[in-house]
């Protein structure tokens, strides 16, 4: 078992926030040879015929600039994500940071493949970020890779990991092929209740569809997350998720927060006029909504008056339910010490913090000034 307590080392900030901060969402990458080196010999042999679904940065349509990533993130010949001296550095050191969450994106894809070679992948990312970060970075936690698309193996990989309190959450692409609320992905769902971890929607994946075919612009695909995790949130309450599993958190992560206010108008609305059709949600939806969702800030919506976004936040209630996320080491990284700007000063300590530590059973940090 790894230690809560903050590492002893020179490298950190020497003046730091008067309140905890935990970064709810930075993205580590597993470079191909230490994947393949964790794979049984079958799995090798696919791994090196076909590898995975994973698309390189060249093959991502639309391109991006930078594939996405911020320029000084590129280590020597690695990826973004694949250093995490880079990863101190940049974040972890620079910035304070207390506790990391850390969300592979190579568990998007990596969940659709075969199912015995999609959970080889994802045991074998698992098993990389054990290994190679989680061990040496006592200030980073992890999502748990599943192979979403098959749910009962899922299952079987959320509980081996339960067992390792630096896996705090179960990563969930929000690129399904049905809506997430079926009972096919419940099985998933279970198995992230049985062991009290939260499931993390992260917004991605390669079957992320959106009634409309691909997008032409990466505008289109940038500002849709919101509307990606809006539909998640439907397709969970619609089908029952909350009623069968009534423990269970979700948090959605890199999809905005303002129009969850909205939605959960327009769904008390709709259920008010058709309890018959969904006779298993006995509250209206926004209850649930509020029991059972978190936010994330990154990339949270910025009005030319920032006063619209308190007004936006007061409309959803859920205060308690918004953690704090620099989306490292992507394009439009936010940074810890400029984000806490854009939300009501009441907030800040709370939001930067406070509410990721309750939802992930991590301690508070004392600030150096009154230690």
């Amino acid at each position: 078992m790894t230690s809560t307590a903050l590492p002893a080392q020179a490298g950190r900030t020497a003046s730091r926030a008067r309140h905890t901060i935990v970064d709810a969402d930075i993205h580590p990458h597993a470079p191909a040879p230490q994947i393949r080196e964790r794979l049984a010999q079958r799995h090798r042999e696919r791994w090196d015929m076909f590898a995975g679904r994973v698309p390189g940065p060249p093959e991502i349509y639309p391109r991006v600039r930078n594939s996405g990533f911020r320029l000084d993130s590129w280590p020597p010949g690695g990826f973004p994500g694949s250093d995490l001296q880079m990863v101190r550095d940049q974040l972890l050191d620079e910035y304070g940071i207390d506790h990391g969450i850390l969300i592979p994106l190579q568990g998007h894809s990596w969940g659709v493949e075969e199912p015995g070679y999609a959970a080889a992948l994802c045991h074998a990312l698992n098993d990389w970020l054990a290994d190679e970060w989680l061990a040496a970075e006592p200030r980073l936690r992890s999502s748990i890779a599943i192979p979403h698309e098959a749910p009962d193996l899922a299952a079987e990989e959320i509980r081996l990991r339960a067992c390792d309190p630096r896996f705090v959450q179960v990563l969930l692409s929000t690129g399904g092929e049905l809506g997430f609320g079926r009972r096919r992905y419940w099985p998933i769902y279970e198995a992230a209740a049985e062991a009290g971890l939260p499931v993390a929607a992260h917004t991605g994946g390669l079957e992320q569809h959106r009634g409309a075919g691909w997008p032409s612009f990466y505008l289109e695909e940038h500002v849709w997350n919101g509307n990606t995790m809006a539909a998640l949130i439907m397709s969970m309450l619609s089908e029952g998720v909350f009623e069968r599993f009534p423990s269970l958190q979700v948090a959605c992560v890199e999809g905005g927060i303002a129009w969850a206010g909205p939605l959960m108008w327009a769904l008390d609305d709709a259920w008010e006029q058709l309890r018959t059709d969904v006779p298993h949600l006995r509250r209206p939806p926004s209850e649930y909504v509020r029991e059972h969702i978190w936010f994330t800030t990154q990339p949270i919506e910025e009005p030319d008056d920032p006063a619209h976004l308190e007004i936006a936040l007061a409309h959803i209630g859920m205060d308690d339910r918004i953690m704090f996320a620099s989306d490292y080491p992507h394009w439009d990284f936010d940074s810890p010490r400029q984000a806490p700007r854009l939300f009501p000063a009441a907030l800040r300590s709370s939001i930067m913090g406070s509410n990721a530590c309750r939802l992930y059973g991590l301690p508070e940090v004392e600030p150096e000034e009154s230690r």
